[in-house]
C-alpha cells in the first residue's frame, strides 16, 4: 500500500471514477461531482451509462480517450478485481479504493501485480487537503 493523496496536489492529475453514476445519493456519484467540482480532470466509467452528470462515461477503464493519473473504485470487490486486470493490462498503476469497496481477495491483486494503492480512504476528504 501507497499513500497516492501527494498525487492530488499534482499539476495534471486526472482521475477515473469507476462506479460513477447520477443517483444522487450513491457514492460513485457524489465523488464523481466532488472531484469534478475541485477542477480536476474527472473520466467517468460505468458499463451501464451513457453519461454522469452531462458528461460522457464510459465502459471501462480501457475504453477512456486518455490514461488517468489514479483509478478510483466505488464498486464492490468481486466487480473491482476485474477493473484492475483492465487497468493492468492498460498500465495504469494508481488505483484507490473508496472504504467499502476492498477485499482481502483484492489486495492478494494489487499486491501480486505492479500496483501502488491505497484502500480504505476517501478520496474526496483527501482531496480537501490537496486543494486547500
Amino acid at each position: 500500500m501507497k499513500d497516492l493523496t501527494p498525487l492530488l496536489s499534482e499539476p495534471g492529475t486526472s482521475l477515473a471514477v469507476v462506479g460513477a453514476t447520477d443517483h444522487p445519493t450513491k457514492y460513485g456519484g457524489i465523488i464523481y461531482r466532488d472531484l469534478k467540482s475541485k477542477g480536476y480532470p474527472v473520466f467517468a466509467v460505468n458499463p451501464y451509462r451513457q453519461s454522469v452528470d452531462g458528461d460522457d462515461c464510459w465502459a471501462k477503464v480501457s475504453d477512456l480517450p486518455a490514461k488517468p493519473t489514479i483509478v478510483v473504485l466505488v464498486v464492490p470487490a468481486k466487480r473491482g478485481i476485474g477493473v484492475l486486470e483492465d487497468c493492468a493490462d492498460e498500465g495504469i498503476r494508481n488505483i484507490w479504493i473508496q472504504p467499502g469497496a476492498f477485499s482481502m481477495e483484492m489486495a492478494d491483486v494489487l499486491e501480486a501485480g505492479d500496483f501502488d494503492w491505497l484502500a480504505e480512504a476517501c478520496v474526496m476528504v483527501r482531496a480537501r487537503v490537496a486543494v486547500a
